[in-house]
């Protein structure tokens, strides 16, 4: 079965369910543009829910034919999922192709003793992350944070 989609694809995992090289590279070299380390940053920031698409654009500063290439280039990578509501599309950070970024990085961390490593824990961030606390208190606040 060929597979061209993202990186949740059964087709890029291989037996011991990390990623394999040609995903991560395509996940790291959409990454390793500033807009869109920032974008994916944001829709990581605002969970599931996700942000529409003009929206992220007027937070980072950026016209609507920037936002679609970036976004495009993320959501082929498999970092970010889209949806359409309404008249909208609402791009969400896909947690489950982030946290299999992160494990096929930190997979053999010291030499398979993790624990010598101190690696900082995502608290909360498993395939269906919860939006945290201190949005709820911004919107309550009416602030909106970035």
């Amino acid at each position: 079965m060929m597979v061209v989609a993202g990186l949740t694809d059964k087709a890029l995992f291989h037996k011991y369910r990390t990623m394999k090289k040609s995903a991560v590279i395509a996940a790291l070299g959409a990454l390793a543009q500033e807009t869109r380390l920032d974008v994916f940053r944001l829709l990581v920031q605002k969970g599931p829910e996700g942000l529409r698409a003009g929206e992220i654009g007027a937070r980072l500063g950026q016209p609507s034919p920037t936002m679609s290439f970036h976004l495009n280039q993320l959501r082929f990578a498999g970092l970010v999922t889209s949806r359409r509501e309404s008249r909208s599309i609402i791009y969400s950070a896909n947690f489950k192709a982030m946290n299999g970024l992160l494990s096929y990085l930190t997979e053999n961390c010291c030499g398979g003793r993790p624990g010598l490593c101190n690696l900082p824990v995502a608290s909360g961030c498993g395939t269906e992350c919860a939006p945290q606390q201190a949005d709820v208190t911004a919107k309550k606040s009416g602030r909106t944070p970035v």
